[in-house]
């Protein structure tokens, strides 16, 4: 597996590859300073497949401005085997969203708050949500592990979502894991 480090330059969309993290920053900054008074939610989420040979993690980062639009990437990280344990895919998938998450430092968060910061009268809001590729259904395998995945979120001060409201883990971030 490739040293982490390696991870922080490999956020792209459809419009860029290759950005570091920084640059994800840039984009979220300038996107947010588009419409200062918006209602913004940050939400990270990682979803997986997989594949003959390897498992396929992509955690996708998602910046939206209800009503107004969304600027988005996705991080991809290869593991080269079959991971077929669920617990030990979902633990991973968490701890790649840990990961993300732990790069918005308070600094960074704060940096996006004051963007709101004068705007918050006129109903300007700024959340920041951890999606989780879970749910809490009886007919759902994940169940068991909800508990778990979500303290480990509420944690990080990141406000958990689990299926069906963990779209950017469960909706975007999967489209990319095919």
């Amino acid at each position: 597996m490739k040293k982490s480090q390696d991870y922080h330059h490999s956020f792209q969309n459809l419009q860029e590859n290759g950005m570091s993290f920084e640059q994800v920053l840039e984009r979220i900054v300038t996107f947010m300073n588009l419409n200062p008074s918006g209602h913004y939610r940050l939400m990270v989420g990682t979803d997986s497949q997989v594949h003959k040979s390897q498992t396929i993690f992509i955690t996708g980062i998602v910046i939206q401005n209800k009503g107004n639009g969304v600027w988005a990437c996705i991080r991809k990280v290869n593991v080269p085997r079959r991971m077929t344990h669920l617990h030990e895919r979902i633990s991973l998938e968490l701890s790649l969203t840990e990961e993300v998450v732990s790069l918005f430092t308070e600094e960074r968060k704060s940096e996006l708050i004051n963007i709101v910061l004068p705007y918050l009268y006129q109903g300007a809001t700024f959340t920041m949500e951890g999606h989780i590729d879970i749910g809490a259904g009886k007919r759902n395998k994940t169940r068991e592990f909800v508990k778990e995945m979500v303290t480990r979120i509420e944690s990080m001060g990141v406000e958990p979502k689990i299926k069906p409201n963990a779209f950017v883990a469960s909706s975007y971030a999967n489209r990319y894991t095919k």
